[in-house]
């Protein structure tokens, strides 16, 4: 939330409001086990931070930009608080007065590159690391560090504002920014790295930033994410044993799932599927839909699953749904008819490395007899694997065989 506040207070410079908040929080360990944490750090690192920015804007005050965030910055420091979100009349400056939001639509202005867009927003409004953004893009951190440089760049030349876009600006806009959104929650999702398999923040930052577009732009697709959020995290609580393992969806129990979010996704749903066309969030949100509604996994509808999932892969290709089709239709006509599917990515030299391939034919290969090549495939899943919790649970199923 910090970074969101700064780049707004520093004219959208991204790339000046993450150096700054770094210098805060580094300056906050080197003071604060001397001194103590302060009665209000967050308001200790915001001064900081603006601190550092008011003497980066006062070396360089070629641009008007950087003269007017000066002024700003200025004025705030002296006041020690931030600016009132309504005008003289009592109205709010902005239609959404959320920092956030404003990061994400910047993040996503049509003038950067779709690969930059998904790349910045990730590293800067969800908070990832270099290399979770690179593992999310399937491409490697020194690309990813050199796609983040050049996007910060682009957004600082090109003038690009930190605001929501008008309204009639909005219906172009939010497919690049529910994209991104999605990718935000994936990695909450499944984290990358760490000991715990879900990142909470993240996907609840993700959730809360799907309601936002909503209210933005309650469109089929928008509506189609916000009920595939609240329709997979209903599972969050079941996903892990109390040591933290990750547990299987075959394996979770199912009357710990929050039935609550349940049903507001399948209301959600309903609502989108009203509107029109079904897009890709829409059809994902079925097969969450599906998942909630059977009473087991031997009683999921694997048949329809394996359809829907042919439907996504037709509007929205990409390995993960392939991946995911695989195992849908192993489930629905048997292992060997899944792993026909699988052998289809082998050709993409990028899989080589993507662990949730690997994952996914050893569990195949087990479900079809070949523990040799199911061991195997367990293996190069498990080296590939840098979360702790999912290591364990894939190494547990690995002694199984």
């Amino acid at each position: 939330m910090l970074l969101a506040t700064l780049a707004g207070q520093v004219g959208g410079d991204i790339g000046l409001a993450e150096e700054v908040v770094a210098e805060a929080f580094a300056a906050a360990a080197a003071e604060w086990p001397a001194r103590g944490v302060p009665s209000r750090p967050g308001a200790w690192l915001t001064t900081v931070a603006r601190r550092r920015a008011i003497d980066a804007l006062r070396r360089d005050r070629t641009r008007a930009a950087n003269q007017a965030a000066l002024e700003h910055l200025e004025r705030l420091v002296r006041e020690d608080d931030d600016l009132p979100t309504r005008d003289e009349h009592g109205h709010d400056r902005s239609r959404v007065a959320d920092d956030r939001l404003r990061l994400l639509f910047t993040c996503c202005h049509p003038a950067l590159a779709l690969d930059a867009r998904v790349a910045l927003t990730l590293r800067v409004v969800g908070g990832l690391a270099v290399a979770e953004v690179a593992r999310a893009l399937l491409t490697t951190e020194t690309t990813m560090y050199q796609r983040l440089v050049r996007a910060k760049r682009k957004v600082k030349a090109a003038g690009i504002p930190y605001r929501v876009p008008p309204d009639h600006e909005l219906p172009e806009r939010p497919g690049g920014v529910l994209h991104v959104i999605h990718l935000v929650y994936t990695e909450g999702h499944v984290a990358t790295t760490g000991d715990d398999l879900v990142r909470a923040d993240l996907c609840e930052e993700a959730t809360r930033l799907a309601r936002l577009v909503v209210d933005l732009v309650p469109d089929a697709e928008a509506q189609g994410l916000l009920a595939l959020l609240l329709l997979s995290d209903a599972r969050r609580p079941a996903r892990t044993t109390p040591e933290g393992m990750a547990v299987s969806l075959e394996d979770q129990d199912r009357s710990r799932w929050d039935r609550d979010a349940i049903t507001e996704g399948g209301i959600r749903l309903d609502h989108a599927l009203g509107l029109g066309r079904p897009g890709p969030f829409q059809v994902q949100a079925a097969i969450a839909a599906l998942h909630a509604q059977a009473p087991s996994w031997e009683a999921t509808d694997w048949v329809q699953i394996a359809a829907l999932y042919g439907e996504l892969e037709r509007l929205a290709p990409s390995p993960v749904v392939t991946i995911n089709r695989a195992v849908a239709v192993a489930l629905a006509d048997g292992p060997h008819v899944g792993l026909l599917v699988l052998a289809g990515l082998d050709v993409d030299e990028r899989l080589e490395r993507y662990q949730p391939l690997h994952a996914a034919r050893a569990e195949l290969l087990a479900r079809s007899g070949d523990i040799d090549a199911a061991a195997d495939a367990y293996r190069k899943a498990i080296a590939l694997t840098e979360n702790a919790s999912e290591r364990r649970a894939l190494e547990a199923r690995a002694a199984r065989l």
